[in-house]
């Protein structure tokens, strides 16, 4: 059966899955329901998380990946309204993307930029 989880920084080498803290342990919260869980995920974005990525995957994968963790699971049936605990961790294991830095973003190389300006000046 096909699940929906929250992610963050989903598919970099940063990415982290939402879990619920209780005491010392970590619960992975799986919606039957996609809505439902962009809902949830709305909710934790109103509380200053960054925006999570809704990503289906396979009951069986996630059930796995807690055994492998140590980490509790629970399924939120859909049409559930799951409400985020106003209490959150103030140190997360993953720590969110910095913003893309334009300058190291540009595909053209300061000599390419020179030609191009060259040109135009001498258009003029």
């Amino acid at each position: 059966m096909r699940v929906f989880v929250l992610l963050f920084n989903a598919r970099t080498e940063n990415e982290g899955i939402h879990t619920i803290q209780l005491g010392d342990r970590n619960k992975v919260l799986m919606f039957e329901s996609e809505d439902d869980a962009t809902r949830f995920g709305v909710m934790l974005e109103a509380q200053d998380f960054p925006e999570p990525t809704v990503e289906a995957i396979d009951e069986e994968e996630i059930k796995d990946f807690c055994n492998s963790v140590d980490y509790d699971w629970e399924l939120i049936p859909a049409g559930a309204l799951e409400i985020p605990p106003e209490n959150n961790v103030t140190q997360t294991q993953w720590q969110p993307e910095p913003e893309p830095d334009l300058a190291l973003d540009s595909e053209v190389s300061q000599n390419e930029l020179d030609s191009i300006r060259r040109r135009l000046e001498g258009l003029l």
